[in-house]
């Protein structure tokens, strides 16, 4: 069986206030065994690389990983337009997506309001209930594929 790959969206220009919770979500995942191919975007160095990256190079690159991954979880407590673009775009393509932010936090209507049957939105109180979300998500697509 081929290990699941996730795509991981969070927020790089749009603020990196949980820039932790990033890290600690990646860790997560590769832990239990998934490919992540966006896992770089949770370290520090990252706001540095993408300021000098070719814009066209990354949309090429982020939009090939999201068609080749099976899942899109993105973490929404910072608002970003580049997660919004790639939650869409995901979704479009067929992908379920997995959309989980800090309780309390406020979330875009749009992503909140959004009644796609790929879509799930979840709060969490800390990564804990996050990571228990994630494997409950993983549970359900896969048990449906």
């Amino acid at each position: 069986m081929n290990k699941m790959k996730i795509y991981f969206a969070c927020s790089i220009t749009g603020g990196r206030e949980y820039e932790k919770t990033y890290q600690e979500m990646t860790k997560f995942l590769l832990d239990e065994g998934y490919e992540v191919p966006t896992a770089h975007l949770a370290e520090s160095t990252i706001v540095d690389y993408e300021r000098n990256a070719d814009p066209k190079e990354i949309y090429a690159r982020d939009v090939n990983w999201i068609l080749t991954s099976d899942i899109l979880l993105a973490e929404i407590s910072v608002p970003s337009h580049g997660v919004g673009y790639e939650i869409g775009f995901a979704l479009n393509a067929g992908k379920h997506v997995l959309c989980l932010y800090q309780e309390g936090r406020p979330v875009s209507k749009m992503i909140s309001g959004n009644p796609h049957p790929l879509l799930t939105v979840k709060a969490y109180e800390d990564t804990s209930q996050a990571f228990q979300q994630i494997k409950s998500f993983v549970n359900i697509v896969t048990n449906k594929a």
